[in-house]
């Protein structure tokens, strides 16, 4: 992979890091503004329930953090680009798509098939 294609990719890792850090902040100040005192039992339920729903959106945000920061990490020292498994180049219209990834198309799709054998 070409130096401009790294750099390219390090700027958009740092966005996407900036945001995802950005909206989990929100999230938490949503939920802390959200401490509701329900009499009635249907309406408890509606805030338990969104509740819920924001901490399955703040959980899914954690975990793309980390994917972020373990791509920027794999950027330094020069293992970004090249898949997990198989070690060949994974393409950069894929890494465009998704510049978290750490194995190539192919791979991902073993992986898929597998999983979807196993039944996971």
């Amino acid at each position: 992979m070409e130096q401009k294609d790294i750099e390219y990719f390090k700027g958009l890792l740092n966005e996407m890091l900036q945001e995802a850090v950005k909206q989990s902040e929100s999230t938490i100040e949503d939920m802390n503004d959200s401490n509701e005192v329900c009499a009635d039992p249907a309406d408890r339920a509606t805030v338990e329930s969104d509740r819920a729903f924001t901490l399955r959106i703040r959980d899914r945000e954690r975990k793309l953090i980390k994917k972020i920061n373990s791509a920027l990490l794999r950027i330094e020292d020069g293992t970004f680009g090249a898949c997990e498994d198989c070690g060949e180049e994974i393409g950069v219209a894929r890494l465009k798509a998704r510049p978290v990834t750490k194995l190539c198309i192919n791979c991902k799709s073993k992986q898929e098939e597998d999983e979807q054998l196993r039944g996971d």
